[in-house]
């Protein structure tokens, strides 16, 4: 029986494997409840994306703490630390 389970845990593991990687989604909606853009997260990249699909921006988290604030083309637009 524990040889039984021990597989079955294994494939559980593998099978959400694949899953694990995605990236979570947020919409984020104005005062009426209206679309107004989304945000997913990645490791330590947040990604922002109006209502269209199309890349507004990103902030990157580092091992210290601090974001890094960028545009659509990847300018920097600003930092913030902890």
């Amino acid at each position: 029986m524990k040889p039984l389970l021990a597989l079955a845990a294994s494939v559980a593991i593998l099978a959400a494997a694949p899953y694990a990687a995605l990236a979570q989604q947020t919409t984020i909606r104005d005062s009426r409840g209206s679309t107004i853009g989304y945000a997913s997260q990645s490791g330590n990249v947040t990604t922002f994306r109006d209502a269209r699909g199309s890349t507004t921006g990103t902030a990157t988290r580092s091992q210290s703490g601090q974001t890094t604030f960028r545009d659509n083309r990847g300018s920097t637009v600003g930092t913030s630390s902890r």
